[in-house]
């Protein structure tokens, strides 16, 4: 029994190594410049759009997705004021923009990651799966959406359970996030430091 939990852990453990070596390689600089300039057009002209949703006396409201944490009652009643017209335009945001957001961020911070951390012959493994988090993050996201437009559909029925795990996977996505721009941040400077060290001249790849 214990001989098999350890092989289904290194079945898992190799699919992870896997999928972490599979972004590594298809994160060429192309592919990386590509993904930051899809995601810095998005972030500059699609989501200012995005930020607030009118609600029925036309006043602007935030969204659950822009904040790090709210309670069940604070969802409740963003719902409400939102009224019908309101709770539509954030399910059509949902379902449109709220599908493409992930993909843009996760497709930069992942190759973005992959190149920064990327491993040498007989570096160490600990650097590994730093290109999986964005995965993770994107991960919350999706279930932060599809948990806050139930509540949204249904309302002003309650949804038990759902209300309360949606801003739990809210504070998840932003906590995966944040340590993901500060792990690219880190990884910039330290390219910066090196480039400084090696007096301006650009490494040659292997």
């Amino acid at each position: 029994m214990l001989s098999a939990e350890w092989g289904a852990r290194g079945e898992v453990l190799r699919a992870i190594r896997s999928l972490s070596d599979l972004l590594d390689r298809t994160s060429g600089t192309w592919v990386t410049l590509a993904a930051a300039l899809v995601f810095a057009l998005f972030v500059t002209l699609v989501l200012p759009a995005q930020t607030a949703i009118v609600s029925s006396d036309g006043t602007a409201i935030g969204s659950p997705d822009l904040l790090l944490w709210y309670s069940a009652a604070d969802l409740y009643a963003m719902a409400d004021a939102y009224g019908a017209d309101g709770r539509a335009d954030y399910l059509r945001a949902r379902l449109t923009f709220d599908i493409a957001w992930p993909v843009v961020y996760v497709v930069f911070l992942t190759t973005a990651l992959s190149s920064l951390y990327r491993r040498g012959p007989g570096e160490a493994s600990r650097r590994r799966w730093v290109n999986l988090l964005p995965l993770v993050g994107g991960a919350f996201d999706l279930l932060e959406n599809a948990g806050a437009s139930i509540v949204m559909v249904r309302y002003p029925e309650p949804t038990p359970v759902i209300d309360v795990l949606t801003p739990l996977a809210t504070t998840a996505k932003w906590v995966v996030l944040v340590v993901c721009f500060a792990l690219l941040f880190v990884g910039l400077l330290s390219i910066c430091f090196r480039w400084i060290r090696r007096g301006g001249r650009i490494p040659a790849r292997h």
